[in-house]
């Protein structure tokens, strides 16, 4: 999708209803993971949930680990920032 920058032009319900069956899964997999962090009362405030293996690797809590958001959204970058290894 492109990038907006107020949320008020968002339209978030044409979003929904576009989705694919396959980001619906990624979707309700990532909720299930902030939902079990909530029930065992672990403080994730500013911190982003990352799963260690894919998502459909599950959510067991071996395969949560809590990080930065910007530890978990980019990769190591070279100096002209291409992604190290690439």
């Amino acid at each position: 999708m492109c990038p907006y920058k107020n949320k008020e032009s968002r339209d978030a319900k044409h979003e929904m209803a576009i989705e694919t069956p396959k980001n619906k899964k990624a979707r309700k997999v990532r909720q299930q993971a902030r939902q079990l962090f909530d029930k065992l009362g672990i403080d994730r405030k500013g911190k982003d949930i990352d799963h260690v293996k894919s998502t459909r690797a599950g959510n067991a809590k071996s395969n949560l680990v809590l990080k930065t958001p910007s530890a978990n959204r980019s990769f190591a970058r070279n100096s002209d920032h291409t992604p190290k290894g690439k």
